[in-house]
């Protein structure tokens, strides 16, 4: 098992007011977020195909790709862990589960924070954490209406699936769960693309974009990485359409039919005396995690729910989670809840 080394935490709290301020402005100016796009308009992008320009072995299951992605613009890391059988295996092909990153991290997290390859060792899954950019919001960036506006979603949801078909043998039937904003990536996902994920889940994610508050929040974690707000989706008041449409909450009725697994902690009183602000922000989206299954109920989609006293918004918590909602992400990867 590789060591795991902590990154420090970064604060959003300082950004809030100043995202509060920028939320409102509207096509203030243009932004390229995430970086200069390095390919072509979006009409000369669309004609191009990702492909695998890198590949390092970590160890005899996991592989860092790096892609070229035409959606994105940019050349993107990727880490691949491989079924313990399928070397062994050279004719069969395997489901995938997406385990999405949190906002200001990479695509190292999840290896790095939790067991994940000891947990899945004996499970017969192909698991990719992919980048979503260092604001971890995995999306199409508005950006003003640019042409070249990063699509983190394509990205992911296309072009990085039809590259695991071709390289590594992986098959139709996907699952996504994700930290934070990777928890709303994968609800986000599994709504706006219908039938395609068999299971999502979700670790205090933001799953209501439109809640009071959440608009903030999320104009704090892009401004926390120098990007104008707005270049997200726009106004969250002049451009609430864009928002809606990203919106997972908007979007309840698009899950039926996927397996659904919703967790988040009240954060305070929590018993993680030692990271207080991780308390405060997981408590600050204790409220909408209960709008977006009440829309759900509203709606008659069936899903696991585990709202629980305390906790933080930390990897602690969220190693936890994933683990409890194995049974869930294994029947929607046609797996047996227990490996044989």
């Amino acid at each position: 098992m590789r060591h795991k080394h902590r990154r420090p935490r970064k604060k959003l709290a300082a950004l809030a007011a100043v995202a509060a301020l920028l939320a409102t402005g509207g096509a203030l100016g243009t932004s390229t977020a995430l970086g200069t796009p390095t390919a072509a308009p979006a009409a000369a992008r669309a004609a191009d195909s990702p492909r695998v320009v890198g590949e390092k072995w970590l160890d005899s299951r996991t592989v860092d790709l790096t892609i070229d992605s035409p959606a994105v613009g940019k050349q993107l890391p990727v880490r691949v862990i491989l079924p313990t059988r399928f070397k062994e295996q050279p004719d069969r092909t395997w489901p995938v589960l997406y385990l999405l990153q949190g906002a200001h991290d990479d695509y190292t997290s999840w290896t790095r924070e939790t067991d994940v390859e000891e947990f899945l060792a004996d499970k017969d899954v192909i698991t990719v954490i992919p980048a979503s950019g260092p604001t971890g919001i995995p999306t199409d960036w508005w950006n003003h209406g640019s042409p070249t506006a990063p699509d983190y979603e394509a990205f992911q949801v296309e072009e990085l699936t039809g590259l695991l078909r071709a390289t590594y043998r992986a098959n139709g039937t996907r699952a996504v769960a994700g930290v934070s904003t990777g928890g709303y990536g994968a609800l986000a996902f599994a709504a706006r693309h219908p039938g395609t994920f068999g299971a999502a889940a979700s670790y205090s994610g933001v799953l209501d974009t439109t809640a009071l508050g959440m608009p903030t929040v999320m104009n704090a974690i892009v401004a926390r990485e120098l990007q104008l707000p707005s270049a997200l989706w726009g106004s969250p008041f002049l451009h609430r359409e864009n928002w809606n449409r990203h919106n997972p909450a908007a979007l309840a009725k698009h899950l039926a039919g996927t397996r659904l697994y919703v967790s988040q902690g009240s954060g305070i009183p929590s018993s993680d005396f030692g990271n207080l602000e991780g308390a405060v922000l997981e408590g600050t989206l204790w409220g909408q995690a209960h709008g977006f299954t009440r829309q759900l109920d509203r709606a008659g989609v069936p899903s696991t729910v585990h709202f629980y006293r305390g906790g933080s918004h930390a990897w602690p918590s969220w190693q936890r989670e994933f683990k409890a909602s194995w049974p869930t992400l294994a029947a929607g990867l046609g797996l047996p809840a227990q490996a044989s």
